[in-house]
């Protein structure tokens, strides 16, 4: 299946309220198990590409001894903007690149982390080739992606909500790219075919999203993601309703208050 550019434009208020709203909602346990896996296999010079508004660079550069050199990437610069006015615990080398032609001398890293940005790539084995170029022999890539949308409940209630709504043309990015490559089988031959020898090892992770209310969890998947650019194709003036109407099948779901829904995802270490 085809990937819009739509589906990878974080342009706009995007990188702002997917900082605010969608990271502390489904991105920072992630980013945690990420850093922690990081700090275990002791690098010396860490790549991180996807960076987005940095909430894996944050928890990298809290983790990892000071010593190491940490350059975080991303092919939006919106999104890399906001992380490097957001700001690290210590220093970090931010530039914009795209993991698919990354500007870098082969061998010039020891390891390569990714959180939730494979997604996103057009050409899989394409991009985890180009990663393992930059990583020197026996080095790693560390990623994660979103496991299958019907376990990650606050994704699959929000994209059911809007397909009631729009139901000629229902807006299917949180199925079609988030949560549209998560497949064990399919990840490990990709990274075969991107010259990685050894089998992966693959990890399902759950975790559970929290938040305040359900209009927050709306207001972070409707208007802090490329799902907003699909709203407002359908209805110039829709977003507000779009985020209502999910917000009350939210609510309808996970009740009024407080919210709390399973979240699910693979977490991958190929070895070079």
């Amino acid at each position: 299946m085809d990937t819009p550019s739509s589906d990878a434009n974080f342009a706009g208020s995007i990188p702002e309220l997917y900082d605010t709203q969608l990271v502390p909602l489904i991105f920072e346990p992630y980013a945690l198990d990420l850093a922690r896996r990081a700090a275990a296999l002791a690098p010396g010079r860490v790549l991180e590409t996807a960076a987005g508004t940095g909430v894996v660079t944050r928890a990298l550069a809290r983790t990892l001894p000071p010593q190491v050199a940490l350059v975080a990437t991303d092919l939006n610069p919106p999104m890399l903007a906001r992380a490097a006015a957001v700001g690290t615990a210590r220093p970090v080398v931010w530039q914009p690149a795209d993991a698919m032609q990354l500007p870098f001398a082969a061998g010039a890293f020891d390891l390569v982390v990714c959180q939730f940005g494979v997604m996103f790539f057009p050409d899989k084995p394409a991009a985890f080739a180009e990663a393992r170029r930059v990583l020197r022999p026996g080095g790693a890539l560390l990623f994660n992606v979103w496991d299958r949308i019907e376990v990650n409940e606050f994704a699959d209630v929000v994209t059911a909500a809007l397909a009631a709504l729009y139901p000629d043309d229902p807006p299917r990015f949180m199925a079609r790219t988030p949560h549209g490559y998560f497949e064990p089988e399919r990840i490990a031959r990709d990274l075969a075919d991107a010259g990685f020898a050894a089998a992966p090892v693959i990890e399902t992770v759950t975790a559970r999203s929290r938040a305040p209310s359900a209009q927050a969890v709306a207001l972070a998947y409707c208007q802090g993601t490329p799902l907003r650019n699909e709203i407002e194709a359908r209805a110039a003036d829709g977003l507000a309703a779009a985020t209502s109407a999910c917000a009350r099948a939210l609510e309808a779901r996970f009740g009024s208050g407080a919210v709390d829904g399973r979240i699910q995802a693979q977490v991958v270490m190929a070895s070079n």
